[in-house]
C-alpha cells in the first residue's frame, strides 16, 4: 500500500509500501488545526489551489485506481456509491452517502445489497447518472487491461470470479441488477456486512457507456463530482481540474469544492516539496501536498519556528508496521522462539529509528489503536521501553538456546523508515542482548517486495508493514491471518501462513454483521487471540506530519485516511 497520498491501502497492501498511519487517540483540532496565517480564516469559494507531490497521479481511470474511501484527488471527480465522512478525527472513519441516499439495505443475511441514487445527478456535460453506468463502470473494472482496483468485487459478487469485462463479455454480471435509472442491487456469495465500505472504492464510481474510450479513458473521464480533468500530461505527472458545473451542493454534503481551479504538480523530490511550503512564495503559499511527510530533520526545524509549527497537519491512518515471522523456517518454528524475539525487542529505539516520537507511536497489537478498527488493548508479551532481555533469555533456554542463538532478518533498503535499515538495525541491537545474533539481509524495493511475499521464497523472520482499505479490522485482519487468503503462486501476505478452523470460522461470523460496532468488538477480541500465537511482533504506528501553504485554510484530517481532505480545502 502507498501512503495516504494514498491512493490506497492496498497500493501498500499490494506492494507493501504502504506509508499511512494509525494512532493511538484520534486527533482532535489541537491536531488539525494546520491553517495559513493570512487574516481572514473563513473559507471562500474561488482561486487555485496547487498540489505539489512526489508520485504522479498514475492512471486515472476509476476502474484502475486502488484507493482509500475513494481516494483524495480522485474523488474530486470520481463520485461513487458511498463515501467516507469528511470530518476531523475518529469522525472520519464512517461511511455516508455518496451518490446513493444512504449507505445500502442488506437483506436479512447480508447478501444482498440494494441502493437507490439521488436524484438530479449529472455529469460534466449535463447528462444523467443511471444504476446502468455504474453497473458498467463496475464491469469495465474486470477487464484485464483495466485492472489495478481493489480486488474484492471478484470474490464478492455472485459469478465474478471469472469474468473478463464487458469488452469480452457484453452480458455483463448478472449479480449487478438495475432494475430501474435510480436502483442497483448487487448478489453476493457470502455475507458482507461491510459492503457499504467496498462501495467507496472508486469502480463504484459510474461511467457512461458511450463516453468509454477504455485504454485512453484515464486521458478524459466523465466526472461526476465537482471537478473535471482539463489536462492530464505524462500519465498524471501533470494534472489540472476546474469546475464542474452541472455538479451541485445539494446532491453533494461532502465535498467543498472552494478552489476554482486545482493544479496537479507531481514528479517532486519531498525535500523540494517541503521546501516551497515552507517558504511558500507565489502560487506555493496556496499549495499542499497529498503524500509527503515532513521528516526528522525537517520536523525539528519546523518545531522551532511558531509559525511554520501552526502550518503542520497531524494525521493517523490504520497502519502497523511488524515483525513478520515465518513459522515454516526454523527456528521460527518455536513459538518459544518467537516470544523470546517479542520480549527482546527494544521498541523506544525502532521508534527513534522510525523518526522519533513524533512521528511513531509504539504497537503492542496489530490492529491499529483506534476505536473503528475495534482496538483492544493487549501486551501479551510485555518487553517495556526499551526490551526485556531476560525474559527472552529465559525462552530461548526453553526452546533449546541455552547459548542463544543466530538469525537472519530480511529488510527493503529503501530509505522509508517503516521496513528500512534503520528499523533493521535497531532490532538487531536490542535482541543482541537477548543473546540473539543478528544478520541483516537488505534487498532492494522490487526484490524485497517479490522475495517476503512469495511463499516459495518467503525468509523465516523479515521486515513488514500494513494498512487497512477502510477503518475496520476486516481488511486488517483477514488478509494476514484467513488461511483461505494464502496465494500459493502470487503475492502471498499471510506470511505466517496461519491456516486455523476457528480464525476462519470467526471472521466469517463477523464478515455477518451489519452492526459495525458489535463487529468491531470482535475483531479486537480476534486480534487477541491470534496476537497470543506470537506469529507478528507489532513494532509501530506511523504519524503523518504534513506542512500547507500560508494562505492555505480550512484543514480537515480524518482518521480514515491520516491526511489533509484536499475537498475541503480553501485558498480564500
Amino acid at each position: 500500500m502507498r501512503h495516504p497520498s494514498v491512493t490506497s491501502a492496498r497500493a501498500a497492501y499490494v506492494s507493501l509500501a504502504l506509508v499511512v498511519a494509525a494512532g493511538a487517540a484520534a486527533c482532535g483540532p489541537k491536531d488539525n488545526d494546520a491553517n495559513g496565517s493570512s487574516g481572514d480564516s473563513t473559507p471562500h469559494k474561488g482561486g487555485t489551489l496547487t498540489v505539489l507531490n512526489s508520485d504522479p497521479q498514475t492512471d486515472f481511470d476509476p476502474a484502475r485506481l486502488y484507493t482509500s474511501g475513494g481516494g483524495n484527488v480522485p474523488s474530486l471527480v470520481f463520485r461513487t456509491l458511498t463515501t467516507r465522512n469528511r470530518a476531523d478525527g475518529a469522525a472520519g472513519t464512517k461511511v455516508v452517502p455518496d451518490l446513493a441516499t444512504d449507505t445500502g439495505r442488506p437483506s436479512k443475511n447480508a447478501t444482498v445489497w440494494t441502493y437507490t441514487l439521488k436524484k438530479g445527478l449529472k455529469y460534466e456535460d449535463g447528462t444523467a447518472i443511471t444504476s446502468a453506468d455504474i453497473k458498467y463502470g463496475i464491469e469495465r473494472s474486470f477487464a484485464p487491461e483495466l485492472s489495478g482496483g481493489a480486488p474484492y468485487l471478484r470474490d464478492w459478487l455472485v459469478g465474478a470470479a471469472d469474468y473478463q469485462g464487458p469488452y469480452k463479455d457484453k452480458k455483463g454480471l448478472s449479480a449487478i441488477e438495475t432494475p430501474d435509472d435510480r436502483t442497483i442491487v448487487f448478489h453476493l456469495d457470502k455475507p458482507e456486512g461491510e459492503f457499504p465500505f467496498l462501495a467507496t472504492q472508486t469502480q463504484f464510481t459510474p461511467v457512461p457507456q458511450a463516453k468509454d474510450t477504455g485504454t485512453k479513458y484515464e486521458e478524459h473521464p466523465v466526472s461526476s463530482g465537482p471537478y473535471k480533468v482539463v489536462k492530464n500530461e505524462n500519465d498524471g505527472e501533470h494534472l489540472v481540474l476546474e469546475r464542474n458545473k452541472y455538479w451541485s451542493a445539494a446532491v453533494d454534503d461532502q465535498r467543498k469544492a472552494y478552489p476554482d481551479t486545482i493544479d496537479v504538480q507531481s514528479g517532486l523530490d519531498s525535500s523540494v516539496i517541503n521546501q516551497r511550503l515552507s517558504a511558500s512564495q507565489g502560487t506555493d503559499a496556496a499549495a499542499v501536498t497529498t503524500d509527503t511527510n515532513l521528516g526528522p530533520a525537517e520536523l525539528a526545524k519546523v518545531t522551532g519556528d511558531k509559525e511554520l509549527a501552526a502550518r503542520v497537519g497531524t494525521g493517523h491512518f490504520g497502519y502497523t508496521n511488524y515483525i513478520a515471522f515465518n513459522p515454516k523456517v526454523k527456528p521460527f518454528d518455536n513459538p518459544k522462539v518467537r516470544q523470546a524475539i517479542s520480549y527482546a525487542v527494544d521498541r523506544s529505539s525502532v521508534i527513534n529509528a522510525a523518526g522519533g516520537s513524533a512521528l511513531a507511536e509504539p504497537a503492542t497489537t496489530f490492529l491499529p489503536n483506534q476505536k473503528s478498527f475495534g482496538y483492544t488493548p493487549y501486551d501479551l508479551f510485555p518487553a517495556g521501553d526499551t526490551g526485556n532481555a531476560a525474559k527472552a533469555k529465559e525462552l530461548l533456554k526453553e526452546a533449546g538456546y541455552p547459548n542463544g542463538l543466530t538469525v537472519t532478518l530480511t529488510h527493503d533498503n529503501a530509505d522509508n523508515f517503516k521496513t528500512s535499515p534503520e528499523i533493521a538495525t535497531a532490532i538487531q541491537d536490542a535482541l543482541k542482548k537477548a543473546g540473539i545474533t543478528v544478520k541483516l539481509q537488505g534487498l532492494e524495493d522490487n526484490n524485497y517486495s517479490d522475495t517476503v511475499h512469495s511463499v516459495k521464497t518467503e525468509p523465516g523472520f523479515f521486515l513488514a508493514a500494513w494498512g487497512a482499505d477502510w477503518p475496520s479490522g476486516g481488511p486488517f485482519l483477514a488478509p494476514i491471518f484467513d488461511g483461505r487468503q494464502i496465494v500459493k503462486d502470487g503475492a502471498n501476505f499471510n506470511a505466517s501462513q496461519l491456516n486455523d478452523a476457528s480464525v476462519n470460522a470467526e471472521i466469517d461470523a463477523i464478515n455477518k454483521l451489519t452492526d459495525l460496532d458489535a463487529a468491531a468488538q470482535r475483531w479486537g477480541a480476534l486480534d487477541k487471540k491470534i496476537g497470543a500465537q506470537a506469529l507478528t511482533v507489532p513494532l509501530f504506528h506511523p504519524v503523518y506530519k504534513r506542512l500547507v501553504g500560508k494562505d492555505i485554510k480550512n484543514v480537515v484530517i480524518s482518521d480514515w485516511t491520516g491526511v489533509l481532505d484536499i475537498s475541503q480545502v480553501a485558498v480564500k
